[in-house]
């Protein structure tokens, strides 16, 4: 199993997720930001709730909304043609969206051979003070 933290500064597909941010030293990949990358948002509806329940979680594949069974289908599908070193699914959280439900996404993706995750973060600006 491989997951990375993956920096998108530019990133614009999907739908909008308030992701995490002010990370120290993530890594960056630029394969994130490709027309092809198969990228799974998983937000809290409605997005300014505090407290996130799994009633109220919703997950995208890209910016079509799915739920478990057809996100697994979607993402071997989406994936069918590439090569090895580029079957790669990134995942993007809101940040009040609960662990375990991003859990079920890794796991729902993992069922389908994937092993390579990466999750989706903002870098810390720089000259930004940390909190």
């Amino acid at each position: 199993l491989i997951i990375f933290m993956v920096v998108t500064p530019f990133l614009q597909q999907g739908i909008t997720v308030p992701i995490p941010r002010d990370l120290k030293n993530p890594d960056e990949d630029q394969a994130i930001n490709k027309e092809t990358s198969v990228i799974v948002s998983v937000v809290c509806r409605p997005p300014d709730s505090p407290q996130c329940t799994p009633e109220s979680t919703e997950v995208y594949l890209g910016k079509k909304k799915v739920n478990m069974e057809d996100l697994k289908t979607q993402v071997e599908k989406a994936l069918q043609n590439k090569k090895e070193e580029d079957r790669i699914v990134y995942v993007k959280s809101g940040v009040n969206v609960a662990y375990g439900e991003v859990v079920k996404v890794i796991n729902a993706v993992r069922e389908k051979g994937i092993d390579k995750i990466g999750l989706v973060a903002d870098k810390k600006k720089k000259g930004a003070s940390g909190a």
